[in-house]
Order: structure tokens, then sequence, then C-alpha cells
């Protein structure tokens, strides 16, 4: 992260992550705070590897998620959810335009964050990676920019399973997402609807579509175009 882009981080979140010394300890600086959270969302970092990196306990490293939150606040308005036809289709556009795959809205995923399992969570936060953690499912355009998060649902709960309680799908489910009408791509006979993209852990809709699996894409050639195209 450029420098100036942390500094200007720094400064929007300090107001909702500082903390007052106390007699009994010195509070973690929101310096502290936003940096270890920042190495721990960039890199592969668990946290017994910040712990030796930084100066924050692990106990108190598990206060990344309200630092997560803390940024989102501060940046809500940065990221934007597309409103408007309008909007829609630009972010298609630009996904044909360098994928050569038309009437894609965007690129679902999620990603496990290792977390310090609170009291008698017992199996709750176990994911299949075998560790604990909490997910965050995020849709992205073609600029790698998010344009919906969705963050803290426990990691036992699958990438699909995620995405199926958050609000966007509930929107988008009852189609009122406000999504532009199918259209016939150049080089089409057919119109064909807009969609979003994922991998194999999400469910296949006529709106959301993931790849062929291995085998069956190996068998034909349109099919590895395909693939390609989806993952990126």
């Amino acid at each position: 992260m450029p420098e100036l882009v942390y500094e200007e981080l720094l400064r929007l979140v300090t107001p909702i992550i500082a903390k007052q010394d106390t007699c009994m300890r010195e509070a973690i600086s929101p310096h502290e705070r936003l940096s270890a959270t920042s190495r721990f969302l960039i890199t592969d970092a668990t946290y017994t590897d910040l712990m030796y990196s930084s100066v924050i306990s692990r106990q108190s490293l598990g206060n990344i998620p309200e630092t997560c939150d803390a940024i989102y606040s501060a940046l809500k308005t940065y990221l934007k959810f597309p409103n408007s036809k309008q909007e829609w289709i630009a972010i298609a556009e630009e996904f044909e335009r360098r994928w050569q795959f038309p009437n894609c809205l965007g690129a679902v995923d999620g990603k496990h964050f290792a977390i310090v399992p609170p009291a008698g969570a017992g199996s709750h936060f176990f994911n299949y990676k075998g560790y604990h953690s909490i997910v965050l499912l995020a849709i992205a355009n073609l600029n790698d920019e998010f344009i919906y998060v969705d963050i803290g649902t426990n990691g036992r709960i699958s990438d699909g399973g995620v995405l199926r309680k958050t609000k966007f799908f509930q929107r988008f489910a009852s189609n009122s997402v406000n999504l532009p009408s199918p259209r016939k791509p150049s080089g089409h006979l057919e119109e064909l609807p807009y969609v979003f993209i994922g991998d194999e852990a999400f469910a296949l809709r006529t709106d959301f579509i993931k790849p062929y699996p291995q085998r069956q894409s190996q068998a034909r050639s349109s099919k590895i175009i395909y693939n390609y195209r989806v993952q990126g």
C-alpha cells in the first residue's frame, strides 16, 4: 500500500479505533492496529506471525475484525454499489473489452481470515481448511475493485452459503438489484442474460455461472476457452 494511501486511511479510521490509556495498560495505537490489520489482509500472515512481528498480543489481534469494520465505515462512501442499469452495463463493458466475456457484472469469491474463536464456540468457526475463521465475501469488477462486501460469517459456512445469506443475494434473487435486461452480444444470435461469475463453491443459476469441472472441460476446446474466460 502506498504511504500516502496508508496515511489517509489512518487519518480516517483513527477517530473510530483510538482507545484511551488506562492505569493498567497503555492502549494500542491506531497506527499499530491498522498496520497489523493491513498485513493480515494483504499477506497470508497468521495471528501468531503478527504477534511476533508487532507489539500486539495474540488476544488483542482478535480485534482485527473490529478494525475491518472501522475501515468499512470510514470508506463506505468509496465502496459504491451500482444503483442503475447504466452502472452495471459499464462494468460489463469492461469485462467484455478486456476478457471478451460479454454480460459479466462481477466476479464473486470468499476469503477465510483466521481468528481466535470465542470461548465456547466449539466448531462454529472451524472451516474446511482446518482452522477457525470468519469469511469475507466480495464482488469485484474487472479492476479488482470491490463493489460489494460481506464480512463476518463464521468459517464453517461455505462460500455459497455465505452468499445466500447476504442482503445482496436477497435483492438479487428477488430481482430488485436493477440489473439490465438480457442483450444480444456482438456475434451472437440470441439474447443472453447478464451474469455474475464464481467458482465451484457457488450454485449454478441462469444469472450466476461458474467453470466446467476440469474433467468435462478437457473434452472440448470450447469448454477450455470458456473456463479460461471465467477464471480470468
